[in-house]
């Protein structure tokens, strides 16, 4: 059982320290509850939906594992979002893609309109959290020959061009009914699994298409576009016409907000170290938080070296306020809704980590080149109990503290997951 007076205790003295180095622990504290962590709905299914859930992934896609308790259904795949938000201190965002249609109507996905998405807008009302949207441009007959958007046959690429108009129409919807902005996210799979001839071309029909889809306007208060790049991806090993250069010229080009993803580039490029160029060219931005093992394998987040830089670049330089910040990952090798819990509250973990640091100081201390001192402080601090600040925080919001989050998933499983 929580003792909370041992919690209690704990946090009165973390603040002590922490005030002794000039941070208001009760500042950060109130900077994280405001901060909402866009939760990814394709963990909880494999990345399958409702549009077509027997058929076969594509675009890069894949799942691995067979862990019991998927979710089969939106009701299912609510349930077990609900049991991790109850996990998780704090409001946050559900984020879906367009294939997680809730309607008893057969619909493609150039066909979709607000109705079809209904159920969950009444869901998000009823829990107090809010949405975000992608559309969908893969598993799908029409992705056809490695290509959507890029595609050289018009028909194919009219076909994309009418989903993301659609998509778009929704996420404002979403945006009007939960009064705050939904981010609806444009990643497109599009690219050659060999070297091509011609890269210029398929990169013109992309831009063209996205013109198209981008041409009605709509205000940001309810939805922002944003456009992802990837470096390369399964059948696209040579070649991605959504290269992060492309994007870059895209979105500062036409005021669009980009997305990075922690897993789509190099393996020795890093998101943290592109944050600060891209807030000089951008007023927003989004990141896919995810975790590469050798490139975009999309592992649970841990709390590792990069996810901390990432937040440390975010709160450092004052971009919290313009960064949306969402989650990427599918693992079939474990209990999904744990992997959900395990993923947000490290993101929030190393967010208050790096709400704990007194920027300032070591600003200064910087700027006179110190580097010794620098150092010297940068390490005495990893040291200080932002844990015992944590299990506070949990306390207060009325979450489990430590591991007794994980006796709930374990009943959970054993009620919900393993009779499915």
């Amino acid at each position: 059982m929580t003792d909370t007076n041992k919690i209690k205790s704990r946090y009165d003295d973390a603040k002590d320290r922490f005030r002794a180095i000039g941070v208001d622990v009760e500042n950060a504290l109130a900077t994280l509850k405001n901060t909402k962590i866009a939760m990814h709905c394709w963990q909880g299914d494999d990345v399958r939906g409702f549009l077509n859930p027997d058929g076969d992934l594509s675009g890069g896609i894949m799942s691995t594992g067979n862990y019991p308790g998927a979710a089969h259904t939106p009701e299912q795949l609510r349930q077990d979002a609900d049991k991790a938000f109850s996990l998780i201190p704090g409001k946050h965002k559900f984020n879906l893609h367009a294939m997680y249609v809730d309607t008893d109507e057969k619909v493609d996905l150039n066909e979709i309109e607000p109705k079809h998405f209904e159920k969950w807008v009444e869901w998000a009302k009823e829990k107090g959290i809010g949405l975000d949207f992608n559309p969908t441009f893969f598993s799908h007959p029409m992705y056809k020959d490695g290509y959507t958007l890029a595609h050289p046959d018009a028909e194919v690429r009219n076909f994309w061009i009418e989903h993301g108009k659609r998509s778009r129409k929704i996420a404002a919807y979403f945006g009007k009914e939960l009064n705050e902005p939904v981010y609806n996210n444009f990643w497109v799979p599009d690219g050659s699994k060999d070297n091509p001839i011609d890269r210029l071309s398929p990169r013109r029909r992309l831009m063209e298409s996205l013109d198209e889809i981008f041409d009605e306007e709509y205000s940001e208060n309810y939805t922002v576009d944003t456009v992802e790049s990837k470096l390369f991806g399964i059948g696209a090993e040579a070649y991605t016409v959504g290269s992060h250069e492309f994007y870059m010229g895209y979105g500062i080009s036409r005021g669009k907000t980009i997305l990075m993803d922690a897993g789509h580039f190099h393996p020795t490029e890093v998101v943290s170290n592109k944050i600060s160029s891209l807030s000089l060219f951008s007023d927003k931005l989004m990141l896919h938080v995810s975790r590469p093992v050798r490139w975009d394998s999309d592992h649970v987040i841990i709390m590792d070296d990069e996810l901390q830089e990432i937040m440390k670049e975010i709160v450092r330089n004052g971009l919290l306020c313009r960064t949306a910040i969402g989650l990427d990952f599918f693992d079939a090798t474990i209990n999904r809704v744990a992997a959900w819990v395990i993923g947000v509250r490290n993101t929030q973990k190393a967010l208050l980590k790096a709400l704990l640091e007194p920027t300032e100081d070591l600003k200064k201390v910087e700027l006179n080149f110190d580097f010794t001192t620098r150092l010297a402080l940068t390490e005495e601090y990893k040291d200080l109990p932002f844990s015992a600040v944590w299990d506070y925080f949990c306390l207060d919001e009325g979450v489990p503290v430590g591991l007794d989050w994980y006796k709930e998933i374990k009943k959970y499983e054993k009620e919900v997951l393993n009779k499915r």
